[in-house]
């Protein structure tokens, strides 16, 4: 009788286990995954929000306190540590508390929320990015004059674009065009890619087309353009060992804008991957374990650009050290190094030497009678220089 009972118990909770489980696949904001690698997730996406938040916060803060001497095109960098600070902000607290219980929070209305949000934060950042990157080509076409090229209103111009894109693209799926719904690991919402390989495939197409693939090309073509630009400049000196501070400058520029966009390109890649595969083998093909990590690695893009800032930009760490109190001879270092840095990234600085200004002579092409004249002045050198060896 007592094994009846013990039998009858044991079938009843494995109906249990069972019914739950059911249940939980029924409800498509339950987590697929375990409490352990849902408070691992968590404690990840805190930590990113946190040195995200405080990172880009210093950049705006430099940005502040530079602001009479900035030039227009760095209004894009303040542009693009605003759309970082805006993601983790709106979006991360929600994810890390919807990761520690477990089970999303706030059903279909926080779902579409946290959707549009990353949408318009994630398309505003690659918009900027990709304006940034023709704004530097277009200034590195002409030394001479950066200033006329871009002006400040043309740039608030630029910007006001990015975030007026952005929003269109996000608001497309509240019109019917494409939709928002939870990922497959159920502890984050965005565009729900498996659900759109019949109605709204058109719409898939044009999202990676318009801002993805698309911009990433751009980006791409430009910052060809300006490493060819430096490389013509400095095969064109007549000393390469003694390279003058204004290529120098524009050569770190040129690293620190190339990482920034190989950062957000790359750290999106994966999860434009495997949201692609979703589309069109539907989401169930790919387990829920393997759709969480690009989506992890993907919201760490937040963080890359304040850290690249930090280790390329001797000035930025300076006075980042001097906000926190560890550095006081950051005054004096930071007028040394005023010509080749600045304490934000920078897209073209105005300022030049005497030395200088006939580097941009030699790229933007001197005239005849420049030449004649440096020609003269050089064969005048050569005759003192014989006369006092004499």
């Amino acid at each position: 009788m007592k094994a009846e009972y013990f039998t009858a118990f044991c079938l009843w909770i494995c109906a249990s286990a069972q019914i739950y489980k059911l249940m939980s696949q029924m409800d498509i904001y339950s987590s697929k995954l375990s409490p352990a690698v849902d408070f691992a997730a968590g404690a990840f996406l805190l930590i990113i929000a946190i040195l995200s938040i405080v990172g880009n916060l210093l950049v705006l803060i430099m940005a502040f306190k530079h602001s009479s001497h900035m030039k227009p095109p760095e209004l894009l960098s303040v542009n693009l540590a605003v759309t970082d600070l805006g993601a983790a902000v709106a979006m991360y607290p929600l994810a890390v508390a919807s990761a520690w219980n477990h089970h999303w929070l706030g059903g279909d209305t926080t779902c579409i929320y946290y959707g549009l949000v990353g949408f318009f934060f994630g398309t505003a950042s690659i918009m900027t990015m990709t304006v940034m990157a023709v704004v530097r080509f277009v200034v590195s076409l002409s030394l001479q004059s950066p200033k006329e090229k871009i002006s400040r209103r043309n740039v608030k111009l630029l910007c006001l674009w990015t975030w007026l894109y952005a929003l269109l693209w996000a608001c497309f799926p509240l019109l019917g065009w494409g939709r928002y719904g939870p990922e497959p690991f159920g502890l984050s919402c965005t565009l729900a890619w498996g659900e759109m390989k019949e109605q709204g495939f058109s719409f898939v197409i044009s999202v990676f087309s318009f801002n993805l693939l698309g911009p990433s090309f751009i980006i791409l073509c430009c910052y060809f353009g300006i490493a060819l630009k430096l490389y013509i400049t400095y095969k064109s000196l007549d000393n390469s060992k003694n390279i003058p501070n204004i290529i120098k400058m524009h050569r770190r520029l040129l690293i620190i804008a190339v990482l920034i966009s190989l950062g957000f390109i790359l750290s999106w890649a994966p999860y434009g991957l495997v949201s692609l595969v979703s589309v069109v083998r539907g989401s169930e093909f790919i387990r829920p374990e393997v759709t969480m990590l690009p989506c992890l690695f993907a919201k760490s893009s937040t963080l890359y650009n304040p850290l690249i800032y930090y280790i390329f930009s001797k000035t930025f760490k300076q006075e980042v050290k001097q906000l926190c109190g560890r550095s006081n001879a950051c005054h004096a270092s930071r007028a040394r190094n005023n010509i080749t840095d600045n304490a934000i990234y920078l897209v073209c600085d105005g300022s030049r030497t005497e030395n200088e200004e006939k580097v941009v002579a030699t790229v933007a092409g001197r005239t005849t009678e420049d030449k004649l004249s440096s020609g003269k002045s050089r064969k005048m050198e050569t005759r003192l220089n014989s006369f006092d060896s004499q």
